[in-house]
């Protein structure tokens, strides 16, 4: 017998303007030293940005917020899609700290889907100094963590914008 079940999914759209070129908002997703300054939700920080930003490269980030049972989180990014200055695609998943994929119910994320794609798309906007960010993330299942992702992504946006501000 066959699991035919479709399963509906939904999608993350999340904007921010950010009050920079489009170049320095490019770095704000490819170097590290600036990753470093804003992933992750308020309370949470960056630990660790090994980026590898080239198509078949993969990223390893850890956000940690230790007073709140978090000491560490791991995720990758793996690139399929990288367009300077315009657009990132990467596929995301929940890691160790060696990068090695885990499945997100270990941890206590059963709602985090595996192999979440994602499409960052960067359009200069003004007289070319400052930049709309989008952030797309495809495939959730489960309407709570997409509410918490949501509710993540805006948090550790916002950081970002403050970088330039």
């Amino acid at each position: 017998m066959n699991d035919t079940t479709q399963h509906e999914t939904h999608d993350l759209v999340v904007s921010r303007d950010i009050p920079a070129p489009i170049e320095a908002a490019w770095k704000s997703w490819t170097e590290p030293d600036r990753v470093l300054r804003w992933w992750g939700p308020t309370g949470f920080t960056c630990t660790v940005a090994e980026l590898d930003v080239r198509v078949g490269g993969t990223s390893l980030v850890c956000m940690s917020a230790p007073d709140w049972g978090f000491p560490a989180l791991y995720s990758t990014w793996a690139y399929t899609l990288v367009d300077a200055p315009r657009r990132l695609e990467f596929i995301h998943n929940i890691a160790d700290e060696h990068g090695a994929t885990i499945d997100p119910a270990t941890i206590g994320a059963a709602g985090i889907p595996r192999d979440v794609r994602h499409v960052i798309a960067f359009e200069s906007i003004g007289d070319g100094d400052a930049t709309r960010l989008t952030v797309t993330e495809l495939g959730y299942t489960d309407p709570e963590q997409l509410a918490l992702s949501k509710k993540g992504l805006e948090e550790s946006l916002d950081k970002l914008v403050a970088i330039y501000v």
